[in-house]
């Protein structure tokens, strides 16, 4: 792959879509069947959006928000704008009218491109607002009451427009610099107000790169990517949109995580990216599934696990017995597990949070390779991975090609390379000086350790760390991980900075919730009444005592709480990776954590 040769984003593109001509690129569901659009065919509809968007007065520069659910216009709009000397604002489906508009009005959009309703009625009362917007283009009818005051568009009319006007494409991808920002992307967060990365084409280029150098290791072929992590956050962005084209791969677009079960086994990937919260909901299903069975299937499965586990743990020491019977797990156990995955998977990848050890180690005794990775939006988002011949479950992997790591006095990773956004954060100078230094170096806000062998350990967020009033530090991720292992519980948020000792919010898993309940006899219905009840706070109150001895004294939980609902994105209390928004979630229950401090 020429990574260094490409100068931009839409040349990578346009170079691999003449190279594969009609070879399936792009995949989407059209009447309850997955099909295809081919490189050429999307390259295509690329030049003719991009010319268009010149036609509406888009000028080298300027920035056009992109809102939209995943689907084969969202990449298309996306390399239009750049290939037009845009750049593009990727913004969440889930943003309020309020975050529409500071994204809209801090970026100083001059255009934005949405799916259609359901994104207008949050988006359009804050697009009339915007003082630099100037047009609107939708996917899908709008069907408006009345006409606003922004030139509203719809997509195939851009196109049309697009058509009709000289075609500069070539031209204008010429003159963009390797260094020019290709993105704005807003940092979901998990509190404060969102900051505008600024990435250029060589960080995501320097990414693709990394990336490729780690996963040739398994050979890279004809791989097909299933896409359902949102495309606005930087980790999708990259591995799941401008990875795939870098190598000529070919990407499904999931209908939703409902249905993402079905999707795996329709696109067969080989290649998946996800979160951990995924990964942990994917063990759930495999765990209550298993329940249900009885029988030598059963232990069947059970062995598959305790001997992928000695396999990893202690290498070398399965008996001939062992050995013989891992030889039947493998055909009776593993390959069906991984048939439920599509049956050709070469590696599941984890990041945008830390990765359980446990669920981990799951996977992989399955015969599921993982490959957890460590990065942040200013990476571009990708840092660290690791290599699929030398994993390391606990660790988050060493750097990628052309990334320098070091620790700093506190503990803290700092990171650079050509991945690095040094431009740092569009018109927040005091905020880029905070992270960014002079010399290139990016501090992460993370803490943690690098190995002999340069892998990195993750210990906890700078921020999130909690110190007790009697000085002890904990790292709250590592308590939440151990406590979510168990099936039962969803989520937890650890609390006790400045207190005396930490304590814990958590919430049940809905459907292991229903089912404990009838088996206990317990006949209310109402969530708040349930989850209160003796039987459920004695459940939740065992695994708490059982998780504390694997702790240090001043990091046991002393106290907990169990909440009536789970932590949603509807609800504010989760980013759109899912991670949870620790302010927001202390605010919302205060009320519950002082009671546990009483």
């Amino acid at each position: 792959m020429q990574y260094e040769a490409w100068r931009n984003l839409p040349q990578m593109f346009f170079e691999q879509a003449a190279r594969l001509g009609d070879r399936p690129f792009l995949w989407s569901k059209r009447d309850g069947a997955y099909l295809p659009l081919g490189y050429a065919e999307t390259a295509l509809l690329v030049n003719r959006f991009a010319r268009g968007l010149r036609a509406l007065g888009l000028r080298p520069g300027d920035r056009v928000v992109l809102v939209s659910e995943n689907r084969p216009e969202w990449l298309v709009a996306d390399l239009a704008i750049m290939a037009a000397g845009g750049v593009t604002v990727p913004a969440f489906t889930t943003n309020t009218a309020a975050d529409h508009q500071y994204v809209l009005t801090h970026s100083g959009a001059r255009g934005a491109v949405i799916s259609g309703r359901a994104i207008a009625r949050r988006l359009l009362p804050a697009a009339l607002e915007a003082p630099d917007l100037g047009f609107l283009v939708s996917l899908e009818d709008l069907d408006l009451a009345q006409r606003p005051a922004i030139d509203v568009r719809s997509w195939s009319d851009v196109v049309a427009r697009g058509i009709e006007r000289p075609d500069d494409v070539a031209a204008t991808i010429a003159d963009l610099a390797r260094e020019e920002p290709c993105c704005i992307i807003y940092t979901s967060g998990t509190g404060g107000t969102p900051k505008g990365v600024m990435l250029s084409h060589g960080a995501i280029l320097a990414n693709c790169r990394g990336a490729h150098d780690v996963l040739a290791d398994f050979g890279l072929g004809d791989e097909v990517f299933l896409s359902f992590l949102p495309l606005s956050h930087s980790y999708e962005h990259t591995a799941g949109q401008f990875f795939p084209i870098s190598i000529g791969a070919q990407i499904y677009y999931a209908e939703s995580i409902e249905r993402l079960t079905d999707n795996m086994a329709e696109a067969r990937p080989t290649i998946m990216t996800a979160v951990p919260r995924l990964y942990e909901a994917m063990h759930q299903r495999i765990m209550r599934s298993t329940e249900r069975t009885h029988g030598l299937r059963k232990r069947l499965f059970l062995a598959a696990c305790a001997l992928g586990r000695q396999k990893y743990e202690r290498p070398g020491t399965l008996t001939l017995g062992q050995r013989l019977l891992d030889l039947v797990v493998e055909a009776l156990v593993r390959r069906r597990v991984r048939r439920r995955f599509g049956g050709r998977l070469k590696a599941l990848v984890s990041g945008g949070a830390a990765l359980n050890y446990e669920i981990g180690l799951f996977f992989t005794a399955l015969g599921l390779r993982i490959l957890q990775g460590y990065g942040q939006t200013e990476a571009a988002p990708i840092i660290t991975v690791n290599p699929p011949a030398r994993v390391k479950l606990h660790a988050v992997g060493p750097p990628l090609h052309g990334v320098e790591l070091r620790i700093a006095a506190d503990g803290e990773i700092l990171a650079k390379g050509p991945n690095i956004a040094t431009r740092g954060y569009f018109k927040q100078p005091d905020a880029t000086k905070e992270v960014f230094e002079a010399d290139g170096w990016f501090h992460t806000g993370d803490i943690g350790r690098i190995d002999e062998d340069g892998f990195v350990f993750i210990t906890d967020r700078k921020k999130d760390l909690i110190v007790t009033a009697g000085g002890m530090n904990i790292a709250p991720q590592n308590v939440e991980n151990l406590l979510k292992a168990d099936p039962f519980i969803s989520q937890v948020m650890v609390y006790g900075d400045r207190r005396p000792y930490p304590v814990a919010l958590i919430t049940i898993n809905p459907e292991e919730l229903q089912k404990f309940a009838h088996e206990q006899g317990i006949l209310a219905t109402d969530a708040a009444v349930i989850v209160k009840h003796p039987k459920i706070v004695e459940r939740i109150g065992r695994t708490v005592e059982e998780k504390n001895t694997q702790l240090q004294s001043y990091a046991k939980i002393k106290k907990f709480t169990v909440l009536p609902t789970d932590f949603t994105l509807d609800g504010g209390e989760l980013t759109p990776t899912l991670k949870v928004k620790r302010k927001v979630v202390a605010q919302k229950y205060m009320d519950a954590i002082e009671e546990l401090y009483r």
